[in-house]
């Protein structure tokens, strides 16, 4: 490759317009060796998004996928959107949208660097390696010159790491810091080597929900790859439709996507579902990644007390030891999670706002927002369940 050639940016409208490898070379080189770090910004689960159309026309997410090249090279890509709305992103700006248009501003369309659905911490910002510095700078330039140049009023980037949110804020953006509940792996040889690290009462309390949940009546079974079936995806789509249309009035993912990450995808996921009487009652996803098991999906046609907490939390502790992962990241909010081992844990956006007054607003928001949250993360911590000796370790 020639050194000296310039850079060129290009934005595409669909992921298949760049080669598997291309990309994948810039989201995921460390899956060469194994797993990616997380699935996330893998070209196949873009692209079962898209080719399921979860995302695309009628959606409000239109691609508009970045991609850096140096000559013939691709050396940096992010997955871009365009958005006509707030809905799938996890990290709330209803308000900004509310004050700016009450102030006569047009805040959608908005353009978005994320995995739509998906309030899973990862990089954003995709890079091969030995092209940080400079694939992160073209890219979120020519994001905010796209942005500028079709007056549109702001450019976020979601969920990426810490260390992208710090090379964006020396850029000129506003790192914005929330907060999750993720569950650590400190070396546990088992569950209970891990409710050997909580207090005596919260110890007690988690065994009696497990003990609970697993006399619902049925059993649970936890599929990974070929285990899994067509017909687990079945009743799962049901579990599926029934929460989303609770929590977001329509189901974000379509169910050719199910089939589609089935086909492509499903060793990288693990099925927890529960069986009663020959019927399946209730399930949760998760997705495999290379240190981190992420849960993203729960559902159920019957309520059985606990039953929730046991299949989505305490089922992803026993996976995640037995794979040997780091972390469990739950998804998104749910104080709940606290008492059950899940601690608060700082996540990181970055945001460019046009208006010059209104990014000085935002500034001013964000600044008290993340002292905030600051203190809510220490207040939570002391919270938590684990015996003092063991909170000072983490911390």
């Amino acid at each position: 490759m020639d050194q000296d050639a310039p850079l060129s940016v290009s934005f595409i409208d669909s992921i298949s317009k760049i080669q598997a490898a291309d990309w994948d070379a810039c989201a995921c080189p460390e899956a060469q060796d194994g797993r990616p770090n997380d699935p996330f910004t893998t070209w196949r689960f873009l692209n079962a998004l898209e080719q399921s159309a979860s995302v695309g026309g009628g959606t409000g997410w239109e691609p508009h996928y970045a991609v850096v090249s140096r000559g013939d090279e691709i050396i940096a890509c992010a997955p871009l959107y365009g958005k006509s709305h707030s809905q799938g992103e996890y990290i709330f700006d209803y308000n900004w949208a509310h004050a700016y248009e009450n102030a006569g501003g047009r805040y959608y369309p908005k353009l978005q660097i994320a995995v739509p659905f998906t309030p899973a911490t990862g990089r954003r910002f995709l890079t091969k390696p030995g092209y940080e510095t400079l694939g992160i700078s073209g890219l979120i330039q020519a994001a905010v010159q796209l942005a500028s140049e079709n007056q549109i009023s702001s450019l976020h980037a979601t969920f990426c790491t810490e260390a992208e949110a710090l090379a964006g804020e020396a850029m000129g953006l506003m790192r914005r810091v929330t907060q999750q509940y993720h569950w650590l792996n400190d070396g546990y040889n088992d569950f209970d080597d891990f409710l050997a690290a909580l207090s005596s009462r919260k110890r007690k309390t988690i065994r009696k929900e497990r003990q609970k949940a697993q006399g619902f009546g049925g059993e649970i079974h936890v599929l990974t790859g070929d285990q899994i079936r067509p017909e687990h995806w079945d009743a799962f789509w049901v579990f599926y439709q029934d929460t989303g249309a609770r929590k977001w009035g329509t189901p974000y993912l379509t169910r050719a996507f199910f089939d589609i990450a089935h086909d492509t995808m499903r060793n990288d996921m693990a099925l927890v579902l529960a069986q009663r009487d020959g019927r399946y009652v209730a399930g949760a996803l998760n997705f495999i990644g290379r240190e981190t098991l992420y849960g993203r999906y729960w559902g159920c046609v019957e309520h059985h007390p606990c039953l929730h907490f046991e299949a989505c939390y305490y089922q992803a502790i026993d996976l995640a030891i037995s794979l040997g992962l780091q972390r469990v990241e739950a998804g998104a909010q749910g104080d709940h999670k606290l008492a059950r081992g899940y601690l608060p844990t700082e996540t990181n956006s970055l945001h460019w706002i046009a208006d010059p007054g209104f990014a000085k607003a935002i500034a001013r928001y964000l600044a008290e927002e993340k002292r905030a949250i600051g203190e809510e993360i220490e207040i939570l911590t002391e919270y938590g369940p684990f015996k003092k000796e063991t909170r000072e370790e983490q911390q």
